[in-house]
């Protein structure tokens, strides 16, 4: 099958042949229409993930994707041939830039009825990310405050119509260009960097997400009130993010220096830190599926790029210029 991949890491990648995936027992075997481009993909390329998901090369890119079952395993019952889907792939079984992948049933969910391809595929990772931080880990309650930074991006847009649904009062970050977009997605104050510092505006916020850097992350401490609750899908990961992935006691130590200092800050000011690598979830999708097809969730859809043009794509979203997601379509 044709298929995007890497042979070693720093490496720019290339579209080749490479062998079609095995169907497990518990697997469903996808016809990919079409695959999300995220930061990921470029950080997974780049090796900076090597220590933490130690992918055998070659290895084929692709964190999210959209498509049509081919034929299933003896285990799954929920899908069949002919079913649209779409999936954020188990961390060590990406591979959504390729003609077919094989995914455990339980990482699965039908594709929102109201969603072609390309947008549909832009929504796993990102959704989930949004998902598992306002949801599962701030456990967000209507009338609480949250700084979702970065909210012109993949994950800020749709954490922005998330903390809405969920009765959150929303500031968000951007640049001058954006202000008025993110508005129209939901946010209810918008701080534009590059003429305001967030951390002189906000006061007294429950929850920040942070997707940005470390700096960001210890400005991020100010806005939040005593008992707050700052959470990072990007910088410094935690004891309990190291333990939650069952690495060995050397990086857990790593990891726990790593990410002293801003548990140190945090706690001074009696802020909770976590640290978020989304996962993949079947069930958490189908509910993101719910609330897409009942106009809550409307993904953005920046651009699609053809599978032969991965590497431009790569580089469009590593450029940061990108309104939402970016898209693969996959002949």
């Amino acid at each position: 099958m044709k298929a995007f991949f890497i042979e070693r890491y720093k490496e720019a990648g290339r579209i080749g042949e490479q062998p079609e995936p095995t169907v497990g027992d518990n697997d469903v075997l996808v016809q990919v229409h079409a695959a999300s481009v995220n930061l990921l993909d470029s950080k997974i390329r780049s090796g900076e993930f090597k220590l933490i998901l130690p992918y055998r090369l070659p290895l084929i890119l692709g964190n999210d994707f959209a498509g049509k079952v081919v034929r299933v395993g003896s285990n799954v019952r929920h899908f069949k041939a002919g079913d649209e889907v779409y999936a954020r792939p188990p961390d060590d079984r990406i591979g959504g830039f390729a003609e077919l992948i094989a995914v455990n049933e339980a990482a699965l969910a039908l594709k929102p009825g109201n969603l072609d391809m390309e947008h549909a595929a832009a929504v796993p990772l990102v959704a989930l990310t949004a998902w598992q931080v306002l949801v599962e880990t701030a456990k967000l309650k209507p009338g609480q405050k949250v700084l979702i930074h970065a909210g012109s991006g993949g994950v800020g847009t749709i954490a922005i119509q998330l903390a809405k649904h969920l009765g959150a009062f929303v500031a968000t970050t951007t640049g001058t260009s954006n202000v008025q977009w993110v508005k129209e997605l939901g946010a209810d104050v918008v701080i534009d960097y590059r003429t305001q510092q967030f951390e002189n505006e906000l006061r007294d916020f429950d929850v920040v997400l942070n997707s940005l850097g470390n700096d960001v992350l210890e400005k991020s401490l100010k806005v939040l009130r005593p008992g707050g609750h700052l959470i990072s899908i990007s910088g410094s990961p935690t004891p309990a993010f190291a333990e939650q992935q069952g690495l060995s006691w050397g990086l857990k130590l790593v990891m726990r220096l790593l990410s002293r200092g801003i548990r140190k800050k945090a706690a001074k000011r009696g802020i909770r830190y976590d640290f978020v690598f989304m996962r993949a979830d079947g069930h958490q999708l189908k509910e993101i599926t719910r609330l897409i097809e009942a106009g809550v969730i409307k993904p953005i859809l920046d651009r699609a790029f053809p599978l032969e043009a991965v590497t431009e794509a790569l580089a469009y979203v590593e450029s940061g210029r990108s309104k939402g997601k970016v898209s693969v379509s996959v002949p």
